[in-house]
């Protein structure tokens, strides 16, 4: 794949879609060979290729800078961890696992209220749905999870007085994840694995016709 083609709003698309739980790449790989980029399109390339490759192990490092800077306000760690359910949320494969395990739950002590929780039924006109199905959680659309988390969040952080310190260990995790992924030379199973979310996701169209 040539990830020179690849623009900053399809690496997001695909980071929405594609599914995060799977491990984290081991560290032995994660910190295995660094080279200087020859040029511009080079770093360009092997930034997106990396941050795709290795969107699990930045995800951990980016919340583990976060929770070291909390050791001393524990109540900043809940606003952590719900910043990073919001964030959760924006991905399909994470949304739609909550959404099922949650479900799958409350219908153990209420099957009346589990098929309240149910997605709505996307119309189909001539054999095919009339628009592409909206991610629903708990029977209310996506967004109203991430705007309820994201708001609960940012008042604890402003509650505890940690702000400041949030955004510093935001910045450090991301210039950190920045700086692995602009020297990390991409392996052979980055591109094999590139290739394999390539085929997916034209299988995936292809059995939406």
């Amino acid at each position: 794949m040539d990830w020179s083609n690849v623009t900053a709003d399809d690496l997001v698309e695909a980071l929405r879609e594609v599914d995060w739980s799977s491990p984290p790449r081991p560290l032995s790989e994660f910190f295995s060979r660094f080279t200087v980029p020859r040029s511009y399109a080079k770093w360009n390339s092997r930034l997106k290729c990396n941050l795709y490759y290795y969107r699990t192990n930045y995800f951990i490092l980016i919340v583990f800078i976060l929770g070291m800077g909390f050791l001393r306000r524990p109540l900043s760690i809940v606003a952590a961890l719900m910043a990073a359910m919001s964030l959760g949320f924006l991905n399909d494969s994470f949304a739609g696992t909550f959404n099922e395990k949650v479900t799958r739950t409350v219908r153990q002590f209420s099957p009346h209220l589990a098929a309240k929780m149910r997605p709505p039924l996307t119309p189909v006109i001539r054999g095919r749905p009339s628009s592409k199905r909206a991610i629903h959680i708990c029977g209310w659309p996506r967004w109203v999870f991430v705007v309820v988390f994201s708001l609960a969040s940012s008042t604890i952080w402003f509650a505890s007085g940690a702000l400041l310190t949030v955004l510093w260990a935001l910045a450090i995790g991301l210039i950190a994840t920045l700086i692995h992924a602009s020297f990390r030379t991409p392996n052979l199973k980055a591109r094999l694995n590139t290739f394999r979310e390539e085929f997916r996701a034209v299988w995936r169209n292809y059995s939406e016709l």
